[in-house]
């Protein structure tokens, strides 16, 4: 990570009220690089920047920084992912052979792109969290020989 990079990347951290620890630090400017990256993904990818970094350590960080609004929780089968496109509605789509998982656009663009159906027991929407479920190009022939 180059200075600069590192520079902004605590500014964003100090920004959202928090200290800019090197854990924090680290771990932004990994998922920077690596959206849609489990936890464990990510303490594998900073391990070598800080070895004494837990297992833990890193599920308590991508805790605050989503809590702070700096990064985003995806929930999908298996583990939740985290990724740094936050203040936006898009959406996400996942391969369900691979696990591969991108971004796409919200459906209508604006936020929140889908309502409940009736009334709401909530008057303010904020978001609708959506993942189309498909088979990607790379995958597809191996799915339709299964």
């Amino acid at each position: 990570m180059t200075t600069v990079q590192e520079a902004d990347l605590t500014e964003q951290v100090r920004r959202a009220g928090m200290r800019a620890t090197p854990g924090r630090v680290a771990a932004l400017g990994f998922l920077s690089s690596h959206p849609h990256s489990t936890a464990a993904e990510v303490h594998a990818g900073i391990a070598a920047q800080l070895p004494s970094l837990s297992m833990q350590s890193v599920h308590n960080v991508v805790n605050d920084l989503t809590e702070k609004g700096v990064l985003r929780r995806v929930d999908v089968p298996g583990a939740a992912r985290y990724e740094t496109q936050t203040g936006d509605n898009h959406h996400h789509i996942r391969c369900v052979v691979c696990h591969r998982i991108e971004d796409v656009d919200c459906v209508t663009g604006e936020a929140p792109c889908l309502s409940p159906a009736g009334s709401s027991p909530m008057p303010v929407l904020l978001s609708a969290d959506v993942t189309f479920q498909a088979v990607c190009s790379q995958c597809v022939d191996a799915w339709q020989a299964s």
